[in-house]
């Protein structure tokens, strides 16, 4: 049995590796989440005699396996083999010889049992689709959207409730009313508003957008901008251009103090943009970076601008780093560049972190607009259209396979 590791931010990507490496008749032993995406353990060429020797059965016949949903085989770890004056080793030689084989046994009976999940989450799924066969297919269709598994199940078992038929036009409804947006609107009251987030989300882009509508609308008199970014170099130069074409002056601060006088000096403006540093999430200089607003002045609201590109585990972690500085709304770029907003969808969901602008372009200022819920899962809908990929079927029996148990006939 010849086994390999893979990789990958989600399980279809995860499980298209495997195909393409190993072929379709690969088998899953174990998959996991992992920091960053996901991990399966697939193999080809099954070999019976190594299955064997794993569970200490030599080349006599296999014993019978359990039944889905048995506790799997009881393997006793291999008895120390005694001292011999033969070889002249001690106990405790033996003993330390002994230990490789027996974990490396441990790991393989790990990975048969995690073997035996494989056609049970088949078998769930293809059961789910033959009991409840409009589930399965609204459960493919959110699935497709990209939700994450735990949203759509809750969707489709409240929309299936709720109407006769096939439940989707109702899911699209939940789906909506359930995405948060921002109550209020900087482009109508102002505000002191930073913009935080990784680098290349397009948080300078942004505050160029956001300065040039707010002009617009009230005068170019009533906006200030201020940069905080002194690590990435041409950062100055490139909000400064901006500020140039929209004839609005830019700031520099580099520390606390320096921000908290530029506020000062600014605080006649009807809206104050700061544009902060990208820094990494994992950067252990995030806090230090981010404690540059921390000049004592409640006004200032951070707005995360968040990559609707990026792999729903890493968005995850970047609204759990930046929220540790304390996070306001956020903002949606790259849309025009997804392919898929339902991962994006769902995290906005889990953490309740409300959207106030969607960014679908490079044009200043007209690549930008408010966040609407229904528009955003619309253009969901009109992307997974477009992509014309349906979700493979390994993945939806990992992602449902298990939720056979709530099946009536």
């Amino acid at each position: 049995m010849k086994m390999k590791r893979y990789f990958a931010p989600d399980m279809r990507q995860a499980i298209r590796k495997v195909r393409e490496d190993q072929g379709p008749d690969a088998v899953i032993l174990s998959n996991r989440r992992v920091n960053g995406g996901v991990e399966i353990i697939a193999a080809v060429d099954y070999d019976q005699a190594l299955v064997n020797r794993a569970l200490g059965l030599g080349e006599r016949d296999p014993q019978p396996g359990p039944t889905y949903g048995g506790a799997g085989p009881t393997v006793e770890r291999p008895a120390v083999p005694p001292s011999s004056e033969d070889d002249g080793r001690s106990t405790a030689e033996a003993a330390v010889d002994a230990l490789p084989r027996m974990e490396r046994i441990e790991q393989e009976i790990q990975q048969l049992r995690a073997f035996l999940q494989s056609p049970m989450l088949q078998f769930g799924w293809g059961e789910l689709r033959r009991v409840q066969p409009l589930r399965a297919d609204l459960l493919k269709r959110l699935s497709a959207l990209g939700l994450v598994p735990d949203l759509a199940r809750e969707l489709a078992d409240e929309a299936l409730a709720r109407v006769r038929g096939d439940g989707w036009a109702e899911a699209l409804k939940l789906l909506a009313a359930r995405v948060p947006v921002a109550e209020d609107d900087l482009l109508a009251e102002g505000g002191v508003i930073a913009l935080v987030g990784p680098t290349g989300v397009g948080k300078t882009t942004t505050v160029a957008k956001l300065a040039a509508r707010f002009a617009l609308r009230h005068g170019r008199r009533h906006v200030a901008l201020v940069t905080t970014d002194s690590y990435r170099i041409g950062a100055h130069e490139q909000l400064r251009t901006y500020g140039r074409i929209l004839g609005i002056p830019v700031q520099t601060a580099a520390d606390r103090d320096e921000l908290a006088a530029v506020l000062n000096h600014t605080r006649d403006r009807k809206l104050v943009l700061i544009d902060t540093a990208g820094v990494g999430q994992r950067d252990l200089r995030l806090m230090e970076r981010l404690s540059t607003l921390g000049v004592g002045d409640k006004r200032i609201r951070n707005y995360l601008v968040l990559s609707a590109t990026g792999q729903t585990a890493l968005q995850r972690e970047v609204i759990r780093a930046f929220r540790k500085a304390g996070l306001h709304n956020c903002i949606l770029t790259k849309v025009d560049e997804a392919g898929s907003l339902g991962g994006v969808l769902s995290v906005l969901i889990e953490h309740q972190l409300p959207a106030a602008f969607v960014g679908d372009g490079q044009q200043v200022p007209d690549d930008l607009h408010p966040a609407r819920a229904e528009k955003l899962v619309q253009h969901a809908v009109n992307l997974m259209q477009r992509m014309e990929s349906e979700p493979e079927d390994d993945m939806l029996a990992f992602d449902f396979g298990g939720v056979t148990a709530n099946a009536h006939a």
